[in-house]
């Protein structure tokens, strides 16, 4: 994983791209892992108040790439808890970008990954076995692709449809 980059530097360079292969997404991420800067290939899954293909992925092996989750923003459930970010940061996962919300926090902070959602929810989800895995999602209004590069740092995320650095 590399962390020789920061997102400003990122947009300087890339700041007058118009063909879409370098995307940042809204300032609406908190972060709760104990990565703040963390980079990858992505991963998605899309699902909606259902984790179960979110703890599909992060019982598989990470090698490095991000998690991105569509969770369709949903403020009623929450995707990821401390058993997950336990598994994604042994499973090797760079970090997990959930557009939804977690749960745990303490347990989330202490966990060696890069983890970033809209909020915190106590809530679990349903288990409905429910949902799609690397498949193009909308984040935010971004798009975001299996296999595009994603960078997080205390600055913010980019995305980028190939290696930036």
């Amino acid at each position: 994983m590399t962390t020789s980059f920061a997102t400003c530097d990122l947009c300087d360079v890339h700041k007058n791209n118009t063909d879409g292969d370098f995307r940042v997404l809204p300032p609406v991420f908190k972060d709760y892992g104990a990565r703040i800067k963390f980079a990858g290939p992505v991963s998605t899954v899309k699902c909606f108040e259902d984790n179960t293909l979110v703890k599909a992925a992060v019982d598989s092996p990470g090698n490095g790439r991000v998690l991105v989750v569509d969770g369709g923003g949903s403020l009623r459930r929450a995707l990821v808890g401390g058993n997950l970010g336990k598994a994604a940061a042994k499973n090797g996962w760079a970090g997990v970008v959930v557009d939804g919300c977690v749960r745990d926090s303490a347990e989330l902070a202490a966990c060696d990954v890069g983890i970033r959602a809209l909020a915190l929810m106590p809530l679990p989800t349903e288990k409905r076995q429910e949902g799609q895995s690397d498949v193009a999602v909308q984040v935010q209004g971004v798009w975001v692709r299996p296999g595009d590069w994603l960078y997080a740092d205390e600055d913010g995320i980019v995305l980028a449809s190939k290696p930036l650095v």
